[in-house]
């Protein structure tokens, strides 16, 4: 199969675009500001205690991080000795901390990394509408955290301390939703789903036949779909608006698109084999409720995408959902449950519809988690299943981070819908590559 010059033309350049806007404006991930300290035969002339600051990136989702001694020296300073705050925020290399910091000495009041937005009390919420008394009922806000430094202008044991508990609150889902705080400017791009490169993608069982109750197979040879292949994704959402309705919920937008390459294909001109879009809207809105075995509700949303593949006649595939979706946390897990509905069904008089059955197999819903371990990598996973048709699809991936911005990526799929075109082929499938951004899972 042949792809224009246009199509190749957009792809390559929307990839490299993207991935360059995202490296300048990329997520942090959260993470605690002291890991390690010296011992006491390293404090210096002033009784002082050195803190290497880039070397202290312990993940806050966890508890490993070691407890500040009460009966230790009062006064933190990094490399950088009797310099003044200025100097010392700058060495922080936690984005929410140094913002904080710098927060702190412009405007000499609460620093911005303080939760900032209200969180709607779900449970109470719905039982005051239950009682015959609807009203929105919010979470209290956290007290401000003030970062008072010394007489050198350096941070002391009790600003590390808050810097170091203010941090633990913005995980990984809150940083994604800015559940806690607007955390970025509107319209600054962020990302969304993954964005990957998989130079080695295989596929167990190509679909060399791909039909619809609607469309006749179109048939393909060994040489024009091969089993490997180089798969790649670029996705980015933007926030278009903020605090909506006094409630603190937010707009976006968001695009994903997935591309097969036949890249070891040289003998039929290495076309694209298949490009999947997805642009969507959504909104958000931070909650707040306890669920067993210490868990909570972060967030509530709603929201529609559309989902095709630009091809036409035999190989056209689309269709539209709505969906409502939560986010729940578990210390280091997080799990957002979606559920969803056709809408705008397509197809009418010479126009059928190209995917008549496509609920069978991607199901009402999915469940998407994350799991962090250590040095920031992580398990997540998107779990598919409709118990009407027994059909459904699990894809886990495994990301264990090289450098800023860059990790190592594997991925393994076993089911239905690999791509929009094979949504009704059940296959296992799996890629080795690297993640090209900052994704944390969700």
């Amino acid at each position: 199969m042949k792809v224009s010059l246009s199509t190749l033309t957009l792809s390559i350049l929307s990839c490299f675009a993207i991935l360059a806007i995202q490296q300048a404006q990329a997520v942090p991930n959260p993470v605690a500001f002291v890991d390690e300290v010296r011992s006491e035969n390293d404090l210096g002339q002033d009784n002082e205690l050195p803190i290497d600051v880039q070397s202290a990136t312990q993940s806050a989702s966890t508890d490993t991080a070691n407890p500040l001694d009460e009966h230790e020296p009062e006064l933190y300073t990094t490399a950088l000795e009797n310099k003044t705050m200025l100097i010392n925020c700058s060495a922080l290399n936690q984005d929410i901390m140094r913002l904080a910091c710098y927060d702190t000495l412009v405007h000499g009041e609460t620093p911005a990394v303080i939760k900032t937005k209200r969180s709607i009390r779900l449970d109470e919420t719905i039982w005051q509408t239950i009682k015959g008394k609807p009203q929105v009922v919010y979470q209290e806000t956290t007290d401000p955290i003030f970062l008072m430094g010394n007489e050198k202008g350096m941070l002391t044991k009790k600003d590390a301390k808050q810097l170091e508990y203010a941090a633990k609150q913005f995980t990984p889902l809150s940083l994604s939703f800015d559940l806690d705080r607007n955390n970025t400017p509107l319209w600054s791009s962020r990302p969304h789903n993954p964005m990957y490169v998989l130079p080695i993608f295989m596929h167990g069982k190509p679909n060399r036949s791909p039909n619809t109750p609607s469309h006749e197979a179109r048939q393909f040879t060994p040489n024009e779909f091969r089993a490997p292949e180089l798969k790649f994704q670029v996705s980015v959402k933007v926030k278009a608006a903020e605090d909506l309705w006094g409630t603190d919920s937010d707009l976006w937008f968001g695009y994903t698109q997935q591309s097969h390459w036949q890249i070891f294909n040289g003998k039929n001109s290495r076309p694209f084999r298949v490009h999947d879009y997805q642009p969507e809207i959504f909104l958000t809105q931070p909650v707040y409720s306890d669920l067993p075995w210490d868990g909570k509700v972060r967030m509530i949303g709603m929201g529609a995408v559309h989902h095709s593949n630009g091809e036409s006649a035999k190989l056209s595939r689309s269709w539209n959902r709505a969906y409502l979706m939560a986010g729940m946390e578990w210390k280091n897990l997080t799990v957002m449950p979606r559920i969803w509905g056709r809408i705008f069904k397509e197809g009418s008089g010479s126009q059928p519809d190209d995917n008549p059955d496509i609920l069978d197999y991607y199901g009402y819903g999915d469940v998407r988690f994350l799991y962090q371990l250590e040095n920031k990598s992580n398990i997540s996973g998107t779990v598919r299943y409709n118990p009407r048709s027994g059909k459904g699809a699990l894809q886990l991936d495994y990301v264990y981070p090289l450098g800023k911005g860059i990790s190592g990526y594997f991925q393994i799929f076993q089911g239905y819908g690999q791509s929009l075109i094979d949504y009704n082929h059940e296959a296992t499938s799996f890629g080795v590559g690297l993640m090209l951004n900052d994704w944390m899972g969700l």
